[in-house]
């Protein structure tokens, strides 16, 4: 028995913000941020647009692949995903800016916009290593229930909304977007799937990447004047350091772990921070860097959107084969990392 991705999909909003229209916002220059973190560009949502937007539309077309549609036509799109939808046992949304607070989860409106009816929903809040976490958790409640056999997994952010843009070393980072894809419990032997994963948290650096305002540690106050609204606020020293160690940890543990070799691994998608965390991991680990899969220039950091979203870039690119073997990892808010191993 075997966990395997059978569809990826992803969802991007049109709108693109080059670092020269950033510069006209922010006291910021392209040289600067492309120096300090490889972005050139990233994806922002317009107004009306929201999580579960962007995570539906991810999601119909990782379901039309795992119904067999690759084409161009969206009437032809839709009702193959409107049939695999019917499929769906379980979704799981990771995501750190919900539609809403608490409640409803995004995933239950994902579940509803895309018409799984059958399938129960959740969200997992494991910030920009959430993708990681969703993929495993997925995995379990699929073979814990001879009954379910497909789970919908989706990375989605709208992090232009949160951001505190007078903080212009955070502000230039982020980017919008969703990655998701259909995973499915089959009969397949030998060695395919998803193999292993690793989760690791360390509560210490909490307050490293945080949203303070909001929650019941902050609750808002009656009569009180709101001079900030929610928003990112975070370390980008103490996120840097432990960034690199985390993906340091992460890859050799999942390299030990099943006795790989850097020979055996077609591709290493990391969740894509800043290009210099990648950068000084693989330098640590002796590890080409042809290996490492990257698009922070194009997108920005979309945080639990950022390894399915790039999942799906490669597999509709033609850049992963059957029976390639990919690392991911994942490191972020909280703090967490981890990573899995798939053959594809």
């Amino acid at each position: 028995m075997a966990i395997e991705i059978i569809g990826t999909g992803r969802a991007v909003p049109p709108k693109k913000v080059s670092n020269d229209e950033l510069a006209k916002m922010v006291d910021t220059t392209d040289e600067w941020i492309r120096s300090h973190t490889g972005i050139g560009n990233r994806h922002f949502a317009d107004e009306s647009t929201a999580c579960s937007d962007i995570a539906a539309e991810a999601a119909i077309n990782a379901l039309a692949m795992a119904a067999g549609y690759t084409g161009d036509d969206p009437a032809q799109r839709d009702k193959a995903a409107a049939e695999a939808a019917q499929t769906i046992d379980i979704i799981i949304v990771a995501t750190v800016t919900a539609d809403y607070y608490g409640t409803p989860s995004t995933a239950c409106l994902v579940q509803h916009k895309i018409g799984a009816k059958k399938a129960g929903a959740f969200d997992l809040s494991a910030g920009c290593t959430g993708f990681v976490y969703g993929l495993d958790t997925a995995a379990g409640l699929l073979l814990s229930d001879p009954q379910r056999k497909r789970a919908l997994v989706i990375g989605a952010e709208i992090l232009s909304k949160v951001m505190n843009w007078e903080d212009r070393k955070t502000c230039v980072l982020f980017g919008d977007g969703a990655g998701a894809a259909v995973i499915e419990k089959t009969d397949a032997q030998g060695r395919t799937g998803l193999i292993k994963t690793l989760l690791y948290a360390d509560g210490s650096g909490a307050d490293s990447l945080v949203m303070r305002r909001g929650g019941t540690r902050n609750p808002f106050k009656k009569g009180e004047v709101i001079d900030s609204p929610i928003c990112v606020e975070m370390n980008g020293q103490e996120v840097y350091n432990f960034a690199v160690g985390a993906m340091f940890d992460t890859i050799t543990a999942l390299m030990e772990s099943n006795n790989l070799s850097i020979d055996d691994i077609a591709w290493i998608v990391p969740h894509q921070a800043n290009a210099r965390i990648v950068k000084a991991a693989r330098i640590r680990l002796h590890i080409p860097e042809e290996k490492f899969y990257m698009n922070i220039e194009e997108y920005a950091n979309t945080s639990g959107a950022t390894i399915p979203l790039a999942l799906d870039e490669m597999n509709r690119g033609g850049l992963i084969k059957k029976g390639d073997l990919i690392l991911t990892v994942g490191f972020g808010g909280g703090l967490t990392y981890g990573g899995n191993i798939i053959i594809w």
